[in-house]
């Protein structure tokens, strides 16, 4: 009895749902993989050779921005030859006392820029930036105005993720039939081998993928879940919430002095991203990553203070709690960086599961449907005929 409620609650949730899981699904694959965008770009390359200081960087894209814009953030190079990358968020001119913000000519649509580190060429509106905010987008919120309803999704994926794992189950003995696709396969037999096949071998990086999904919706939810099991600070929180003094008459630090102030407390790491102060009371946030690390993983974060030049705190994953590390490794998995590779190529291919198991089950359900009315009919026309009323007789 519970084995059959299993089925009919995987059946309906996929059925209900297979749409809206294919779109999320495809658009996440494609935003593992965001080099395929830059085919719509023109042609360009980086030059070579010593890069500049990133306040070099940040000021060449300020230079190029709209009136009104301003940089929220860099993020270095991943590789030599590679674009550095700011971006500028839209900031409210005031005319003066009493009198309304100016508007922005961009229309406060945040802008990404790429910077060619050594020459300092400025690459705007570039296509790939819209057509990547375009997938980022569907794949974040479903272009709704938060992430519940996609997170949702990730709630349903887990579901159907155990769920048919219990429906998967083989009997004793009978392992191997559940790994496998037989050559001869047809019909049914067919889409219930693939189904299965191609569940089970994908199964963990399925749960896993849906899993931190959910966590990237409801981040606050699972935090107090996990903090049951083990002590858990509220990282994005603190991050967010952090504050410095304005020090009247003081300049403030420049960005190059923060990034080589936080570097001394971690020796030989390198810059990955700088969170730019938009308000007097708003410290530098720096990124480092530790000689062998990859970008996404859990990275030490260094908040420093532009007026008084120090270093007010520093969050290194060496200190976390393992729930803060399984927490901070949430996003990193679900975008396929930080575990090489191979993590990389199997997130992706996770992206095209949901329409496989969409093709394969709606099958099996169409064609178990058509062959219950076909039984159904014979049944009623064998009921039906004089001769079989002949033959009870």
């Amino acid at each position: 009895m519970t084995r059959r409620l299993v089925q009919q609650l995987h059946l309906w949730v996929g059925l209900l749902l297979c749409l809206p899981l294919v779109v999320l699904g495809l658009s996440g694959g494609l935003l593992v993989y965001e080099g395929w965008t830059r085919i719509v770009d023109p042609p360009r390359t980086a030059v070579l050779g010593q890069a500049k200081p990133i306040g070099d960087i940040i000021a060449a894209a300020r230079a190029a921005a709209p009136e009104g814009y301003a940089p929220a953030f860099y993020r270095a190079p991943e590789e030599p030859g590679d674009f550095a990358s700011v971006r500028l968020t839209a900031r409210p001119q005031r005319q003066g006392q009493g009198q309304p913000a100016a508007s922005t000519q961009g229309g406060g649509v945040p802008l990404r820029m790429e910077v060619d580190p050594v020459s300092l060429q400025v690459w705007d509106n570039l296509p790939s930036s819209g057509v990547l905010g375009f997938v980022h987008t569907l794949h974040a919120n479903f272009f709704l105005s938060d992430r519940r309803f996609v997170g949702w999704l990730g709630v349903a994926m887990v579901v159907l993720g155990i769920s048919g794992l219990v429906n998967w189950w083989p009997p004793r003995r009978r392992w191997r039939e559940g790994f496998v696709v037989r050559r001869k396969a047809r019909g049914i037999v067919l889409y219930r081998q693939l189904h299965g096949a191609a569940g089970i071998w994908a199964y963990v990086v399925f749960i896993v993928v849906s899993l931190s999904g959910v966590y990237l919706a409801f981040p606050q939810t699972l935090r107090d879940a996990v903090n049951i099991v083990t002590p858990t600070r509220d990282l994005r929180a603190l991050a967010a919430a952090m504050k410095v003094e304005y020090v009247a008459g003081a300049t403030a630090m420049p960005v190059d002095d923060a990034v080589a102030l936080a570097a001394q407390s971690v020796p030989e790491a390198r810059v990955d991203f700088v969170g730019l102060p938009s308000r007097p009371d708003q410290p530098y946030r720096i990124t480092l990553l530790r000689a062998g690390q990859d970008r996404g993983e859990p990275a030490v974060t260094v908040f420093v203070d532009p007026w008084t030049r120090q270093i007010v705190k520093t969050f290194d994953p060496r200190n976390y709690s393992a729930g803060e590390t399984a927490l901070a490794w949430q996003h990193a998995l679900h975008a396929g960086e930080g575990a090489g590779p191979l993590w990389k190529l199997l997130v992706f291919v996770i992206g095209f599961l949901p329409l496989l198991f969409s093709i394969t089950g709606v099958w099996m359900w169409w064609l178990k449907r058509a062959q219950r009315v076909a039984a159904a009919a014979g049944s009623t026309a064998v009921t039906s005929s004089p001769t079989a009323g002949r033959a009870a007789e």
